[in-house]
């Protein structure tokens, strides 16, 4: 009877805690984005579909506002039962991403604008927000204590900067493969690290 009764307490201590932020569904998203947004961006790019100016934009902000509304809806849950220390770190983690994105379309607009070169802002929006975003899951990893969210952070953040060296014809490619690559990876981690 002892052995069942410890069984038992076992099954409740690995429980997933109501904390727990679970992102399968925001990573998805943002794989979407990724892979059919940067995907068609690469292909019209390339010259091996032509497609509409508006068609890879309209994927990528498709699949960024699925995974942004899923990646808050997960963060404000795991936020009711937290701690008061935890929801003021998950608040200061939170404006990074004003911060972040403010600061990054400053760089973008004066790089552009102090080389006359308008034509930057096509590779620097998509290699930066992948930098700024992987920063950020970096800090959220650490807040949260993810390694998962962290790493996915640490190769975002990489990608991202690693992506400007390549020529305009595969920076699309590698951003679709490796950063929708990642969130897709990231996804079936993620569902098994919640169920652990």
């Amino acid at each position: 009877m002892n052995a069942t009764a410890m069984n038992t307490a076992t099954v409740r201590t690995t429980a997933v805690v109501p904390t727990e932020v679970d992102n399968r569904v925001a990573y998805l998203g943002f794989g979407f984005g990724y892979v059919f947004g940067h995907g068609a961006a690469w292909l019209s790019k390339a010259g091996i579909a032509a497609l509409p100016s508006w068609l890879p934009i309209t994927l990528l902000a498709t699949g960024i506002l699925v995974g942004t509304g899923f990646a808050m809806t997960a963060s404000l849950r795991a936020q009711k039962t937290a701690s008061p220390a935890r929801r003021r770190a998950e608040k200061l983690v939170g404006t990074a991403w004003v911060t972040g994105f403010v600061a990054l379309g400053l760089a973008i607009t004066g790089l552009s604008n102090a080389f006359d070169a308008p034509d930057l802002q096509t590779v620097l929006w998509p290699a930066g927000s992948a930098i700024v975003v992987g920063m950020i899951y970096i800090a959220e990893g650490a807040v949260r204590g993810i390694s998962l969210h962290y790493n996915l952070g640490t190769w975002l953040a990489l990608v991202g900067a690693a992506t400007l060296l390549l020529p305009q014809t595969t920076f699309f490619g590698a951003l679709a493969l490796l950063g929708g690559g990642a969130y897709l990876v990231a996804s079936a981690l993620e569902g098994r690290r919640v169920a652990a």
